[in-house]
């Protein structure tokens, strides 16, 4: 098996000189952001500790933010931030129910097309200089009206456009009844839609922003939401202050937030352990055995310091495969469906979440949409498991026995994902199967994705609102790249999916998913790795963080 590394060549340094130089950069940023507070000139005092200090909540992601614009809320690490200073009509709470958030409260039309949305009429924007007096005007319905027109905007060219591409009406779709009155016309019943209001992508933003700021809103956000940013150090830190003007009765309760980017994992729970980082979340294998025993508990000599949350999560981890066999892939050995089964067949799931997880996750031996979800059912969606003599018969069925003139796969990932991908390609490599990991930024890899570019990668589908559709979307041939990075294309899928769009019957839609689902295990167009669960790390003194089945971190619920 071959290494080909895309990044630049790492630092030779050992980690405990990494481990200096961050500490030293992370004090400096802690310096730097205690005078951005002062300037912010925020001045409440009931959720200081008790030598009169801010609360401040610190967490890492090891993935940079791109964007602080809503229209590109397409990564976990842009999600997250943009939670933080945005709102949306409405939100989820811990249970994934739907909750309201700008909006008070909503009607439904009997027929499932008109959705009519009343406003709160005490929210107000971020105060900042792109409105004329510079403080920050209240929310209107033609603020959302807007919103929702640019995500379909193709010269801003958002990744969310999805959403509302063929669910929306042709004209008129958003309209502002009045100042607190927002409606939605759809095209036709959709019963998710009241979660897809929830993502991220459906902030809402004041035109006055984009008129000002234009391409570069991505670096100068202006929201409703309980944090307002004060800097964004591209690629280093991301320093929030309290909204004190936030809507919501007691939030948020610590005054500042800071974000992060340490991309070295090792490095960051380095500082949770030495208590410069409140927070940091998913699970490394390099650390996984100080933390957790075989079973996946918080070790017992921990409990003084941390605190460990383990819960379901709606995100399903596969390798995408390019199903556009024309031109230069019309020779790849991934066009044959029995070698992508041979493949889903060849190497065990169980042990490989066992052994670089500590069990956290659960192997994906049933269809695609993840275990979680209403609809899913293993005695009726059977996927793949450990079978190598399986494996390997398919292998020989498609042409070649024991690998035998079968060209080198090339798999592309980022960093963090290359125990996982070279403990599978170890496991191939009994089979007879050779391949080659191409190591990348993750935004790298997105990119190259979305352009088609990528004939073999890993990648990762979380669940926007809790739905089977929303993992379904991902191989409807109508789609473009996102969400649909496989281009797959099958008629007798997108048959069943548009049927499902119709569906209002809870169970018959189910029942049209669990189809779809087996023509995805059919057709194998991804390799099935497991679906994922939450590992979060978290100080003892820490309180207000709950799990979901999304993974959202809801900084505003957040004391210390």
């Amino acid at each position: 098996m071959k290494l080909k590394y895309l990044n630049q060549v790492k630092d030779n340094l050992d980690l405990s000189t990494k481990y200096h130089i961050n500490h030293f950069r992370i004090g400096v940023w802690s310096l730097l952001f205690g005078i951005l507070l002062i300037a912010c000139g925020g001045d409440s005092t009931d959720n200081r500790d008790d030598s009169g200090d801010k609360k401040i909540f610190i967490y890492n992601q090891p993935n940079a933010v791109t964007s602080l614009d809503p229209a590109f809320a397409r990564s976990q690490t842009n999600i997250w931030a943009i939670d933080h200073m945005y709102n949306g009509l409405v939100q989820l709470d811990e249970n994934l129910n739907v909750q309201p958030s700008i909006a008070k409260s909503w009607d439904i039309s009997e027929d499932g097309l008109i959705y009519t949305f009343n406003l709160r009429d005490d929210v107000y924007f971020h105060d900042n200089e792109c409105f004329a007096d510079g403080k920050g005007r209240r929310v209107v319905a033609s603020d959302i009206v807007y919103s929702f027109n640019r995500i379909l905007d193709k010269a801003v060219n958002s990744p969310g456009a999805w959403i509302f591409k063929d669910r929306v009406a042709e004209s008129q779709a958003f309209q502002a009844i009045d100042d607190n009155t927002f409606q939605v016309n759809l095209k036709r019943p959709f019963r998710p839609m009241l979660g897809i209001f929830s993502m991220q992508y459906c902030s809402v933003i004041p035109q006055e922003a984009i008129t000002k700021y234009g391409k570069n809103f991505r670096a100068n956000p202006v929201g409703t939401g309980a944090f307002k940013c004060t800097k964004w150090l591209e690629n280093q830190a991301l320093l929030l202050a309290k909204n004190e003007k936030y809507f919501e009765s007691g939030l948020p309760k610590v005054d500042a937030v800071r974000v992060n980017f340490m991309t070295d994992r090792n490095t960051a729970y380095l500082e949770l352990m030495n208590g410069n980082l409140d927070f940091i979340s998913g699970l490394e294998s390099s650390y996984a055995d100080e933390l957790l025993t075989e079973t996946g508990a918080l070790k017992p000599e921990h409990a003084d310091k941390l605190q460990y949350q383990k819960s379901p999560f709606l995100n399903s981890e596969y390798f995408g495969i390019n199903m556009d066999f024309r031109g230069k892939r019309a020779d790849s050995p991934l066009r044959h469906k029995k070698v992508r089964q041979a493949l889903n067949y060849g190497f065990d799931r169980s042990k490989m979440l066992q052994t670089l997880r500590n069990g956290v996750a659960k192997p994906a031996t049933s269809g695609f949409a993840p275990a979680g979800l209403p609809s899913f059912d293993v005695s009726k969606v059977k996927g793949y498991d450990y079978k190598p003599s399986k494996a390997a018969k398919l292998l020989a069925e498609a042409g070649y026995p024991n690998g035998k003139g079968m060209p080198e796969i090339e798999l592309r990932t980022n960093s963090d994902y290359l125990d996982i991908c070279q403990f599978i390609a170890r496991q191939w490599e009994d089979l007879g199967v050779k391949t080659k990991i191409e190591l990348m930024q993750s935004a790298t890899l997105r990119e190259l994705m979305s352009k088609g570019e990528a004939d073999f990668f890993r990648a990762s589908w979380i669940a926007d609102y809790p739905d089977a559709e929303n993992f379904m979307t991902l191989f409807y041939s109508k789609n473009p790249a996102p969400p649909n990075y496989t281009r797959f294309q099958n008629v007798d899928f997108d048959r069943l999916y548009e049927a499902a769009l119709n569906e209002n019957n809870d169970a018959k839609r189910y029942d049209l998913y669990q189809k779809m689902d087996k023509i995805i295990v059919e057709e194998a167009p991804v390799i099935f790795l497991y679906y994922d669960e939450t590992a979060r790390f978290f100080r003892a003194n820490v309180k207000g963080i709950t799990g979901n089945a999304i993974n959202l971190l809801s900084v505003k619920k957040i004391s210390k």
